[in-house]
């Protein structure tokens, strides 16, 4: 079993199964506009890798990259360039999970920040359904709200932050006047224990 020789293929976006259950659509939608300004589609995708699990039963499991697959999925293409970070074909359903989980690779929580069981993961990017905060999360990111950090599925610990203190729907309908709300938690020290958080520390 190797997990350290990244691998190069290509596959067809409906055969990919994810590692969440949710996406942000909203952000999903603004790579489907960016998709649409490109010239070069090809010269996009392929430096554009999606980095899969290779898993039982020959499929592959995308750890990353989830909005771009669904957004991809959405424009109709077919097939994306794969980079296969670890070949685990030879585990079995139950050990695989635990494998992913334990390695930051699986994100099993719905769209009110519930654990979910492995078995409510979607089988294609088409499933994956729409997490408001999770959309959130990312317009905060951009907006400076916190710093791009390496903790795996870093945006879902600060929507799920973002849940606990902003109601569903005033997210869903008054994002722009919910962004400047979340700014100002996120700089607070009630959020000093998340990944990038940019906030000032007492003195």
């Amino acid at each position: 079993m190797s997990i350290r020789e990244p691998r190069l293929e290509t596959a067809a976006i409906g055969s990919l199964r994810p590692t969440q259950i949710t996406v942000g659509m909203r952000e999903v939608d603004e790579k489907r506009r960016h998709w649409r300004t490109l010239p070069r589609h090809a010269e996009f995708l392929g430096s554009h890798l999606i980095p899969v699990i290779h898993g039982p039963k020959g499929r592959y499991y995308v750890i990353d990259h989830h909005h771009l697959a669904r957004a991809l999925h959405e424009e109709g293409v077919g097939e994306v360039a794969i980079t296969v970070v670890a070949d685990l074909r030879r585990l079995d359903k139950a050990a695989f999970w635990t494998f992913l989980d334990n390695r930051g690779w699986l994100h099993p929580y719905d769209a009110r920040g519930r654990r979910r069981p492995y078995a409510d993961l979607p089988r294609s990017v088409a499933e994956l359904a729409d997490d408001p905060f999770r959309s959130l999360a990312g317009e905060l990111r951009r907006s400076g709200g916190f710093a791009k950090d390496t903790t795996p599925f870093s945006e879902f610990l600060w929507a799920d932050f973002l849940r606990r203190q902003i109601p569903r729907r005033q997210v869903e309908k008054r994002f722009t006047a919910t962004l400047a709300q979340a700014l100002k938690l996120a700089r607070s020290t009630d959020a000093n224990h998340l990944p990038g958080w940019c906030g000032e520390v007492p003195r």
